[in-house]
């Protein structure tokens, strides 16, 4: 198990990678990393997300406006961290040709955003309005 300086360093210096195991079929990488993008596009719309919850909804009680724009940004930052952490332990594995890593985020960022939409849902129907 690499210890978590050592996870990071990866993320600021991917050439690190290449000096493990093999390179896998160019196909792999381009798709790990198209992988990436996308969790940076999920990152970028909860940013965005929690922003115009704070901003387009002034009538909402602050304390839940901000309470879910906080939210919000919480997950797109930690979405984005993930983003970097999941490309590199996957392209690791790759090139030692190991299982692909698996993860609990998606599950996770699926269940905070249903979250959200819901408290959202019930502050449109029952008008919860400062």
């Amino acid at each position: 198990m690499i210890d978590i300086a050592g996870r990071l360093r990866l993320w600021l210096a991917p050439e690190d990678v290449h000096a493990e195991g093999r390179t896998p079929d160019y196909r792999f990488s381009l798709a790990n990393e198209r992988t990436f993008l996308a969790w940076l596009r999920t990152a970028l719309a909860l940013v965005g997300g929690g922003f115009a919850v704070d901003q387009f909804l002034p009538h909402l009680h602050r304390p839940v406006r901000v309470t879910l724009a906080v939210l919000l940004l919480v997950g797109g930052a930690l979405c984005a961290f993930r983003a970097v952490d999941h490309w590199v332990r996957c392209e690791r594995a790759m090139r030692r040709g190991e299982d692909l890593p698996v993860s609990r985020f998606p599950t996770l960022l699926a269940l905070l955003v249903a979250v959200i939409a819901l408290v959202m849902v019930l502050a449109a129907t029952l008008g919860w309005a400062g």
